[in-house]
């Protein structure tokens, strides 16, 4: 079976190795997504152990449509009793590029037409249609005249790993944040810092890395649990195992912030993910950094945009690049904004540059090695 993962732009070639990992086969990266193949349990493993996953879709159908009419004759084709019956309730999400249809909604309504029609011939009765919380999503992608579509077996977003009691000004997603701590290098034993951590995404993360516990550990169901052919023992197995990797003792993880709501967050978040006694956190302002004089690694996501004003962000990116030069030697620091012109206020060289998007904003995430000794602290105010 083919199945398409769902990714963050930038992070496909990282979700590709992980994937691999997990067992996937003919991994193949493509925009935002990674296609592969596998059966049943790689698709319940990744749902349940990928960092990196937005989504997971299993594609039941895929044809080339002249008009409108093809699309509900395709669909009709489908055997969808393999997957729901007429007590099902479902929801059609469309991604639309195409001058047979005026808008966007339309072909969902064929498409959903289709669907209920194969089950009042079938069953004698329709399946409902719930666009608040229904037991099955089908996705329907059309580029022109390529229609394919999919069943998504995630249907919560991935990202939502349910440790979260509230969120901070700005929280990042979840795979963003798991996405440049692999992108850091960070080895998951040395120490990793985040003197800006808001309501704790990275901290956590990281922490859950480190422990080896799984991504889908605290959420209560996949989107695949309301199929037809839902295998519950080969999915309890997957748990059983993924789980049985865990090592919570091994966290060195650590950070703060200078507003104390955003550390009562992020210790609520932590205490809900079970890692307030491994993590430690608490209200500093990053220019009181304190380096434990072992090598690590920092990642940081300051403000930037319109969060705060010009005149603020210069003064903060000042600042940034003299603590990173003056108190940070031996660490490799990584910093996410979203212009050229923030890095160059830091005032540090980076050796390696990402371009990522935090929801809708292109960022450029950026790592700094800092020296120790004669080297600490050099200028090297560069174009970037």
């Amino acid at each position: 079976m083919k199945f398409v993962a769902k990714t963050l732009f930038g992070l496909e070639e990282l979700l590709a190795r992980e994937l691999s990992a997990l067992g996937a086969r003919d991994v193949k990266p493509v925009n935002r997504a990674v296609i592969f193949s596998g059966g049943k349990e790689q698709l319940y493993r990744v749902n349940y152990a990928s960092r990196l996953a937005m989504s997971v879709l299993f594609p039941i159908g895929e044809f080339i449509i002249r008009s409108k009419e093809d699309l509900y004759d395709e669909a009709s084709k489908i055997d969808w009793s393999l997957y729901m019956d007429a007590d099902t309730s479902f929801l059609v999400v469309p991604v639309v590029n195409s001058k047979i249809f005026n808008h966007t909604g339309y072909p969902a309504l064929i498409l959903k037409d289709a669907i209920a029609d194969f089950f009042r011939q079938k069953q004698g009765r329709r399946p409902s249609v719930d666009n608040v919380k229904p037991d099955i999503v089908v996705n329907l992608h059309i580029s022109h005249t390529k229609t394919t579509i999919s069943l998504d077996s995630s249907v919560i977003p991935l990202y939502k790993r349910g440790y979260r009691t509230a969120h901070g000004e700005a929280s990042l997603n979840e795979v963003l944040a798991a996405g440049m701590i692999t992108l850091s290098g960070w080895d998951r034993r040395e120490r990793l810092m985040d003197p800006m951590c808001g309501s704790g995404t990275i901290l956590i993360e990281a922490a859950m890395m480190a422990a080896n516990i799984p991504a889908g550990f605290f959420r209560g169901s996949f989107g695949f649990m309301n199929w037809n052919d839902y295998d519950e023992n080969l999915f309890k197995k997957i748990v059983a195992e993924e789980n049985s990797k865990k090592m919570v003792g091994q966290i060195n993880v650590g950070g703060s912030d200078i507003s104390e709501a955003a550390v009562k967050i992020a210790r609520e978040n932590l205490t809900k993910a079970g890692l307030l006694d491994y993590v430690d956190v608490r209200k500093a302002d990053f220019r009181e950094f304190i380096s434990t004089g072992e090598p690590g690694t920092i990642i940081m996501n300051p403000p930037y945009g319109e969060r705060i004003k010009p005149e603020q962000l210069d003064r903060l990116y000042g600042d940034i690049g003299s603590v990173l030069k003056h108190k940070c030697g031996g660490y490799k620091a990584w910093v996410i904004t979203s212009g050229k012109e923030y890095l160059h206020k830091i005032g540090l060289k980076p050796f390696a540059r990402k371009v990522l998007f935090n929801g809708s904003i292109e960022c450029i995430f950026a790592g700094y090695e800092i020296y120790e000794g004669s080297r600490k602290g050099i200028n090297l105010e560069q174009s970037i």
